[in-house]
């Protein structure tokens, strides 16, 4: 991760293995243009690796106007349907690589998240929101329709047919919306999104990372699967953690009444 030369993230670790990631590009609302997508690529595909020091994610934007409004449409216009391609292989990549990201992703939406914004929350573990964030997936409306995982996230956070009715449509829909229909799990004043959601990703941290990682993948992967291979699989991730270390400190550290190390071995 080449995170002193990203000219379009902020990237830092404000807490022990939490690593904050912000979209920085505000006068655009957070849109993410060519450059961003190779950043938060190179980013969460650095992240499928493991660095020990990181153990969760906190995707937020800069400023209180936008979390991201998506694909940079003046960076868009004029652009040849061969140009359009290459730069829509770059947004799969993107997605795939914060999709595929082992470590749990929390995203901190701190205000507008249209179009591939949205589709970023979607993407996330789970998502807290500003009071004052509006969500849509508009490009129904721009002749184009989701194409970073929206058709496929969304429809999976907050059901299939409420899905298609805000897809199909393009309107917008309020944070409480999106509280009450599953794809933030709380709503929050604007100052506290982002505390709040560093605040989980400690408490997450503090965990055992390899039984954090494999509890997501269960959860993950599960979700496609039917209950019978669903519960196969879990199991399976389950086996992964008895022979671990964190497993006996954790084990230990309960009968001895102390507070676990875990070393994510």
């Amino acid at each position: 991760m080449n995170a002193d030369q990203y000219e379009t993230l902020e990237v830092k670790h404000p807490t022990e293995h939490v690593l904050q990631v912000r979209l920085n590009r505000p006068f655009a609302s957070n849109a993410f243009n060519t450059q961003m997508a190779e950043e938060l690529t190179d980013c969460f595909e650095y992240l499928a690796t493991l660095p020990e020091h990181t153990r969760v994610v906190v995707l937020t934007g800069k400023g209180t106007r936008a979390f991201c409004a998506g694909g940079d449409l003046k960076e868009r216009h004029g652009m040849s349907d061969e140009a359009w391609f290459a730069q829509h292989r770059t947004y799969e990549r993107m997605v795939r690589a914060i999709l595929g990201c082992p470590l749990p992703i929390i995203a901190a939406v701190n205000g507008a998240a249209f179009g591939g914004g949205c589709e970023l929350v979607a993407a996330a573990d789970f998502a807290y929101a500003a009071r004052t964030a509006v969500f849509a997936q508009t490009e129904t409306r721009l002749g184009i329709m989701p194409g970073a995982g929206g058709t496929q996230c969304l429809p999976r956070a907050i059901g299939t047919r409420r899905a298609q009715e805000l897809i199909l449509s393009g309107r917008r829909f309020t944070a409480e919306e999106a509280h009450d229909w599953g794809l933030v799990n709380d709503v929050l004043e604007p100052n506290e999104v982002l505390p709040h959601s560093l605040s989980m990703a400690t408490t997450i941290a503090s965990n055992a990372p390899i039984a954090v990682r494999q509890a997501k993948l269960a959860v993950s992967r599960g979700m496609d699967m039917s209950l019978a291979n669903g519960l196969g699989l879990e199991i399976e991730a389950y086996n992964r953690l008895v022979p671990t270390d964190d497993r006996r400190e954790g084990i230990s550290s309960f009968n001895e009444r102390r507070d676990p190390k875990f070393r994510g071995c």
